[in-house]
């Protein structure tokens, strides 16, 4: 089973970032990872979390816009050209990365990158394939 991020769109003025995860506190939602991107109107924040579902669900109460994908969570050695490994298998297999963000293992030796790609499938056979970890959604949420 793929990971499930949450994608949820923010209006980019103050304090709208606090309540998106205020939301999630007050709902006793751990983020294991995040990431976000913005441009002066709105911001994408991505997150993933261990019940992704409840937190869907939570912030849609809360009158936030959410969405739900499919990502790749892989492990890469925590050392220059780890990641750039990994993107090169993707490249050679002609698969798309439409954006990545990475996040260090509490051990510092191993760095868990999420990729989103056009084709989720195509990009974990190629990883796998290569012999690259690509974690469960189990593996992930526990994190």
């Amino acid at each position: 089973m793929e990971a499930k991020q949450i994608s949820v769109f923010l209006e980019n003025k103050k304090g709208r970032l606090w309540e998106a995860l205020d939301v999630l506190s007050k709902a006793q939602i751990n983020i294991r990872a995040l990431s976000i991107a913005d441009t002066s109107e709105f911001g994408i924040l991505r997150l993933i979390v261990p019940d992704p579902e409840k937190a869907k669900k939570v912030l849609a109460k809360s009158n936030f816009t959410v969405r739900e994908n499919d990502v790749i969570a892989v492990c890469v050695s925590d050392k220059p050209g780890g990641l750039a490994g990994v993107l090169k298998i993707l490249t050679d297999a002609d698969i798309n990365v439409e954006y990545v963000y990475a996040f260090v293992e509490k051990s510092g030796k191993k760095a868990v990158v999420v990729l989103r790609t056009e084709n989720i499938s195509k990009g974990k056979k190629a990883l796998k394939k290569a012999g690259v970890t690509v974690l469960s959604s189990k593996e992930v949420y526990s994190l």
